[in-house]
């Protein structure tokens, strides 16, 4: 987001990536837990108390919620070599005791996607693909993922409001589904099949999005099914 933008530049480090994984070394990995878990996480905590919710930020260090360990990238043009990506996680586990804990008082867990390592080491890891892993562990009703678009879209530009996976994996293997998309459409897919009953990709820049996604018969975004 802007606010890691803004942090990395103060830093006079806008960021190396490979293969569209952003490289974070250990300097960086700093400014993303300062982000992420300062910045970040206690203004979506403040916004929640604000409108009558009981908001308590985590990340995946908390009651030891997240393990993970180094994400091993491999190069596309040659598969016997590994990239390195730095401090950037795959999930080992989650422990959602912590979270059940929370939610069992009624309060609201704000999760910050940052893991830690067999040797206390911070891992940055991908915000979607963290909601979907966390909401096939706690067997959650919904996952709605917020994009900066109105959801998945064809090669032509339109919302395509109803995938099923095997659709899912024509659009991959098009190209149609690239870039920021394909973790966020991986991890909603991941999600349905492991027993979310729904997930709804949908665009947070559109007021009320969420209540008009779940409590009106229109699609404001794209659903996806497991079959």
């Amino acid at each position: 987001g802007p606010q890691i933008e803004t942090a990395l530049n103060r830093l006079g480090k806008k960021g190396e990536f490979i293969q569209g994984m952003r490289v974070t070394d250990a300097e960086t990995m700093e400014v993303v837990e300062w982000v992420l878990a300062g910045e970040v996480q206690q203004d979506i905590v403040g916004l929640i108390n604000q409108g009558g919710g009981k908001a308590v930020g985590l990340t995946g260090r908390d009651g030891g919620l997240i393990r993970a360990q180094k994400l091993k990238m491999v190069d596309n043009q040659d598969p016997s070599k590994e990239l390195d990506v730095g401090q950037v996680g795959d999930i080992v586990s989650i422990d959602p005791s912590v979270v059940k804990a929370l939610q069992d008082d009624a309060f609201i867990p704000v999760i910050s996607p940052i893991g830690f390592g067999e040797k206390n080491e911070s891992y940055n890891i991908n915000a979607d693909v963290v909601a979907a892993r966390l909401a096939t562990v706690l067997k959650a009703e919904k996952l709605i993922i917020l994009t900066n678009i109105s959801g998945v879209l064809n090669r032509a530009g339109e919302l395509l409001t109803d995938l099923s996976a095997r659709e899912i994996e024509r659009l991959f293997a098009d190209g149609t589904i690239s870039g920021g998309m394909l973790p966020k459409i991986s991890g909603a897919l991941d999600a349905a099949k492991s027993g979310v009953n729904s997930v709804h990709i949908v665009d947070g820049r559109v007021p009320h999005v969420l209540l008009l996604e779940i409590l009106t018969e229109q699609a404001f975004g794209t659903m996806i099914r497991s079959h």
